[in-house]
C-alpha cells in the first residue's frame, strides 16, 4: 500500500478488541495513532505497547456521546501529532434484550453510543479532513444491520443507521477528497464476543453456529483490521459509499 506515514488517525474504542487490532495495524503501517476510548487505562497500555515497538501512539479518554470530550480528546491529539486525516468510528456497545421487554433508557443507550457517538466523533474529526482535501472515515457496522439479530433490535437499528449514514456522508464530501465506507463485522473473537458466547446470548451453540458457515471459524479482529487498513490507504481513493462484510460468508 501506499506510505501513509504523513498521517493522523484516530480510533474509537481502540483500547480493546476490533478498535486495538486497528490501532496496532495503522500504527504498523506508519500512522500516528489517537488510541481513544472511555477507558483511559487500558488505552493508555495499548498506546505505549506500539510506542514500545517504534509507532507512534497517544492515549485518550472519551465517552463519545459527549460531544465536549470529543472536542477535547481531538485537541489533544491535533496538538501531538497535527490534523487528522483517518477517522475509524469502531467504538460501541451491545445488549441483548427482546424487543417487548426494552426500556427506553436502554434503547436511548444503545442509540447514544453507537449511533450519535458515531456523528459526534465524525462531524468533530471532519473538518481537518476538509481542510486537508484528504481524508478515510471508516465506520464499524455490523452483520446485524444485515440480517439482523434476535433480541438485537436496538443494536441492529443503530447499526443500520451508520451504514445509512455512511452512504450519504459518501455523497457529500466524496468531491472534497473524503472517502466514507464501512465495515460490518460478523462473529469476530473479541472480548464482546465472548462475553456473549459465555453468557448465552445466542440462540445455539457456538459450535452449531460455526459449523453451518461457509468458513467454519470465528474472525480474527486482525482480519477486520486489514480491511480497515486498506480502506485507510490511498490504493483506496476511488472506493467510497461501500459496505464490506467479514463474516466468513454468512451473509451478503
Amino acid at each position: 500500500m501506499t506510505n501513509t506515514s504523513s498521517r493522523t488517525a484516530l480510533v474509537t474504542g481502540g483500547a480493546v478488541g476490533m478498535g486495538e487490532a486497528c490501532c496496532r495495524r495503522l500504527a504498523r503501517d506508519g500512522m500516528a495513532v489517537g488510541v481513544l476510548d472511555i477507558n483511559g487505562e487500558t488505552a493508555a497500555e495499548v498506546a505505549a505497547a506500539i510506542n514500545a515497538e517504534g509507532g507512534r501512539a497517544l492515549a485518550l479518554t472519551a465517552n463519545i456521546a459527549d460531544r465536549a470530550q470529543v472536542a477535547a480528546a481531538l485537541e489533544q491529539l491535533r496538538a501531538a501529532f497535527g490534523p487528522i486525516g483517518v477517522l475509524v468510528n469502531n467504538a460501541g456497545v451491545e445488549d441483548f434484550t427482546p424487543f417487548e421487554e426494552i426500556e427506553p433508557d436502554t434503547w436511548s443507550r444503545i442509540i447514544e453510543i453507537n449511533l450519535n457517538g458515531t456523528y459526534n466523533v465524525t462531524q468533530a474529526a471532519l473538518v481537518d479532513m476538509e481542510a486537508q482535501g484528504w481524508g478515510r472515515i471508516i465506520n464499524f457496522a455490523s452483520i446485524a444491520a444485515q440480517t439482523g439479530g434476535p433480541n438485537m433490535v436496538h443494536y441492529s437499528a443503530a447499526k443500520g443507521g451508520i451504514v445509512s449514514m455512511t452512504r450519504s456522508l459518501a455523497l457529500e464530501v466524496g468531491r472534497k477528497g473524503i472517502t466514507v465506507n464501512a465495515v460490518a463485522p460478523g462473529l469476530v473473537d473479541t472480548p464482546m464476543a465472548r462475553r456473549a458466547i459465555d453468557g448465552g446470548k445466542f440462540p445455539v451453540p457456538l459450535e452449531q453456529m460455526l459449523a453451518a458457515y461457509p468458513i467454519p471459524r470465528m474472525g480474527r479482529a486482525e482480519e477486520v483490521a486489514a480491511t480497515v487498513a486498506f480502506f485507510a490507504s490511498e490504493d483506496a481513493g476511488y472506493i467510497t459509499a461501500q459496505l464490506i462484510g467479514i463474516n466468513g460468508g454468512t451473509a451478503v
